[in-house]
């Protein structure tokens, strides 16, 4: 099942701001808290009243502890390495420390960005997606884990970015990305809000949500989930390919290349 892609153009998406303040880091203060000991959670709130609790400890798992497409998908990072929305770095400190990669991690929390420096990430920055340019130099890769393709919020805001990233990357660049089928689901909850999506002009896995933790919460944001074909259908044209994809399930790893 895939959405119709003819009135996507007009969904421009809800970005995350360039930073968050400190009463709407509802992520980092959690990670936070959780890297002091405490034993806390990550509350997900839709916009249609749906919400999900999340265990922190997913943001501090150790290579071994990482779903089998993550472990698969470090073997096609290369080179320079910015990773999108690192969080606590445990991409970025792999690809560091054991892969011994030039890696430059990036996230709009600075609760996140402070916890990825004391856990020994050495480039660092608070910054979000959107304003990823040429300043931060060109890589060789760009990793979006964590379902963090996500983080291109719609269709038009996608196309755009690739194109961004088409720029700040080498001749052989590419970018390496975990996403899910919101599709392969049987929840009802889920079809309902894949329907009321596609009745508003959005992507049906276009999900508008945020964070909340004790009395904190994110602004609200998009976060796009895509099938395999939606994604090939959002790469044509914008100089990306994707030319593997690892998982046959829902979640899956696409190893994306330029093809100019």
């Amino acid at each position: 099942m895939t959405a119709n892609l003819a009135y996507m153009p007009s969904a421009r998406g809800v970005r995350m701001p360039k930073s968050l303040t400190e009463t709407q880091d509802a992520q980092g203060r959690l990670m936070n808290d959780f890297f002091k000991g405490r034993d806390v959670s990550e509350i997900i709130q839709r916009d249609d009243g749906f919400i999900e609790a999340n265990p922190v400890s997913m943001y501090f798992r150790t290579f071994r502890q990482w779903p089998r497409i993550e472990r698969d998908a470090m073997n096609y990072v290369r080179g320079r390495v910015l990773d999108v929305g690192c969080g606590a770095g445990r991409h970025s400190l792999y690809l560091q420390q054991k892969k011994k990669l030039d890696v430059i991690g990036i996230d709009a929390s600075p609760f996140a960005v402070k916890i990825s420096k004391r856990r020994g990430l050495k480039k660092v920055k608070v910054m979000s997606f959107e304003n990823v340019s040429s300043k931060l130099g060109t890589f060789d890769t760009v990793i979006m884990m964590g379902n963090n393709f996500g983080l291109f919020h719609s269709f038009r805001r996608a196309r755009l970015m690739l194109r961004r990233l088409h720029k700040v990357t080498g001749a052989g660049g590419r970018i390496v990305a975990e996403t899910l089928d919101p599709y392969d689901t049987r929840d009802p909850d889920h079809l309902a809000y894949h329907r009321r999506n596609r009745r508003r002009g959005r992507m049906g896995g276009q999900i508008r949500m945020r964070i909340l933790y004790r009395k904190i919460a994110t602004p609200w944001f998009d976060y796009l989930f895509v099938s395999r074909d939606e994604m090939e259908q959002l790469l044509q044209g914008t100089g990306w390919k994707a030319r593997r994809v690892l998982g046959r399930g829902p979640s899956y790893v696409a190893v994306i290349e330029k093809t100019s």
